[in-house]
């Protein structure tokens, strides 16, 4: 069988890697870009960064600073707006997952009209919208090399997932020096949620040749230098292999999928807004605990890649030192329960079966090595509320 890559047409990585936009803009036959970004990336200088670059006055981008953590359908339809009201000819997406996601879905539904719950899965969406440049300022989500896009109906509280290679960004500048900043909170959620990608990518049953190599080399950098980004913010090393890592793995899934932490994740935040990041820390190791037997020489492979085993352990042996180290993770990155989060107990057992019913419905449990019934999600659910 072959695979289908789809990638950015232009990938920038290394330190200043955003001072290439002007010319990134230009390489792609467009003079009339819009900022798409929120309030925070405009109090840390970030965007005023971005425009200082465009000397050209009749080029110099608009703001929208008004995109949400965990956008909704109400968030991007006024992004939507903002879009259509001049003849802007791309987008750039500068910030974590939510405004990247925002720009992805804002670019197909400007060009392209309907409603976000048109394009939602299983619509496969081929066709590009306006070009997105994404600047990710968080070394997690990927998304800035991804083909999806998840945006919560804030109706129906679903998370939405959108898929297709016209979600794809036009470009991506990977400059890890945005994320001196990050506090240790966001480094360690959305380290984590790299981390994820990269076991769910390699485990996943659409997972191939390229996938794989992507999606090791990302554990390989991601492993061995979370605790250091989540302790140490400023060692630049330690920042730009998180970076590089969390791309790869983002390319890593894109290219093959997420599976069931992905799929039981997603509700979680819609429900209960817990961010993306944090909901897979939650859920990894049991997920990780259901899934291993049937998977365990892929498991244990990313044991032994990031480190946590070695050679003459035995396949079993690596499985175990892994849920024991994706536990460890977990307790060092001060990751909290649902309870510890705030969630009240009845309410989110209340809703158990709603979030895997929808779970099963976004197909990313189909990929897992593992497939679960609604049932045993429901008892993983449950049981992250008694650790």
């Amino acid at each position: 069988m072959s695979t289908q890559v789809v990638l950015p047409r232009i990938l920038q990585i290394g330190a200043h890697a955003s001072r290439k936009i002007v010319e990134v803009v230009a390489s792609l036959a467009c003079c009339r870009p819009v900022i798409l970004t929120d309030k925070t990336m405009v109090e840390l200088g970030y965007v005023q960064a971005l425009l200082t670059q465009f000397e050209d006055a009749e080029q110099l981008p608009d703001v929208f600073d008004n995109t949400i953590p965990e956008p909704t359908v109400a968030s991007i339809m006024q992004a939507v707006s903002k879009v259509k009201s001049k003849p802007y000819d791309c987008i750039i997406a500068l910030g974590g997952g939510s405004p990247i996601d925002t720009a992805k879905a804002v670019a197909v539904l400007v060009k392209f009209g309907g409603e976000m719950k048109d394009y939602k899965f299983p619509h496969i969406q081929t066709q590009a919208g306006l070009p997105v440049i994404a600047i990710p300022t968080t070394a997690g989500t990927g998304s800035e090399v991804t083909k999806f896009t998840i945006i919560t109906d804030q109706d129906t509280d679903e998370k939405m997932l959108c898929a297709g290679p016209g979600f794809m960004p036009a470009a991506a500048l990977i400059d890890y020096t945005l994320t001196l900043s990050l506090p240790p909170r966001i480094t360690a959620d959305t380290g984590i949620d790299a981390l994820t990608h990269a076991i769910e990518a390699y485990v996943s049953k659409k997972a191939n040749l390229y996938s794989d190599s992507q999606a090791l080399a990302a554990m390989k950098l991601l492993a061995p230098n979370l605790r250091e980004a989540y302790n140490n913010g400023k060692n630049e090393s330690c920042r730009e292999a998180m970076m590089l890592g969390a791309t790869l793995a983002g390319l890593a899934f894109s290219n093959a999928s997420v599976a069931l932490v992905h799929g039981m994740s997603r509700p979680i935040g819609a429900f209960f807004h817990v961010p993306h990041g944090l909901s897979n820390a939650m859920l990894l190791p049991s997920v990780t605990a259901f899934s291993i037997a049937s998977a365990t020489a892929r498991y244990a492979t990313c044991a032994r890649t990031m480190g946590v085993a070695a050679s003459h352990h035995s396949d079993e042996q690596a499985c175990e030192l892994l849920i024991n180290e994706l536990q460890q993770i977990n307790v060092d990155l001060k990751v909290p329960t649902p309870k510890e989060f705030g969630i009240e107990k009845d309410a989110f057992f209340a809703v158990c079966t709603t979030m895997a019913e929808q779970a099963l419905a976004s197909g990313s449990p189909g990929n897992n090595p593992r497939v679960p019934s609604v049932k045993e999600m429901v008892a993983i659910y449950h049981g992250l509320w008694d650790k």
